[in-house]
């Protein structure tokens, strides 16, 4: 021990972060309780009473986290997407030629949904809800602006087709979506079981690539 270093013991902070603990725990099974009735039964299916007796707390507790129930779709919603982009982006060099910059978007959003099928579903709720715009705005900004930097690259490289955003986003992502639906659902077409494997991601994310191609 070095003449600037103590040994008290202070219980009372001891005591203090243990309370925070259990607050922070019951506040994410509200969190989680939240999108799996929002998943299972739409935005119209959330009351707070219904979410307080899911979540096992009264509907005071709730508010003391959120001042009503569009505060809550608001901030889960917020949360749920920074926490994509987050795992998502891992990795990602806006720099990165097109053709490995997507495959790389592929794979981590592929990995992430497949381990969270749940949020993923939540997320398209979200996407067609009236609440994106705000969560668009709220959580976004540095995702769009990567996103926007790697995209103009590839144009100005030659790499990739200019196009309206809706289209690039039909072409370069939603052909993913649908395979990991396909996984996540455990049905292909016709009904029949399908397991998404890395060898299909690559040929899909090949012929996408192909297609957006100038």
């Amino acid at each position: 021990m070095n003449e600037h270093s103590f040994n008290f013991v202070v219980h009372k902070p001891k005591y203090i972060h243990t309370v925070r603990l259990r607050d922070e725990q019951k506040q994410a099974t509200i969190q989680q309780k939240a999108i799996e009735i929002i998943v299972a039964d739409g935005f119209d299916g959330l009351s707070m009473h219904k979410l307080a007796k899911a979540a096992q707390v009264s509907p005071a507790t709730i508010y003391i986290y959120y001042k009503d129930r569009d505060d809550l779709i608001i901030q889960l919603s917020i949360d749920a997407e920074r926490k994509m982009f987050e795992a998502t982006m891992e990795g990602f060099d806006p720099h990165m030629s097109f053709a490995e910059g997507l495959r790389h978007q592929w794979k981590s959003r592929a990995s992430y949904f497949l381990k969270h099928p749940v949020q993923m579903h939540f997320l398209e709720q979200v996407r067609y809800s009236k609440y994106h715009e705000e969560v668009f705005h709220e959580a976004k900004a540095d995702y769009i602006a990567r996103l926007t930097s790697f995209v103009q690259n590839a144009i100005d490289n030659k790499e990739l087709t200019p196009l309206p955003l809706e289209v690039y986003w039909s072409l370069a992502f939603a052909p993913l979506y649908q395979l990991v639906k396909f996984h996540i659902n455990q049905k292909g077409m016709h009904g029949k079981p399908y397991i998404l494997e890395e060898k299909t991601i690559e040929l899909a994310a090949s012929l996408v690539l192909k297609g957006l191609k100038p």
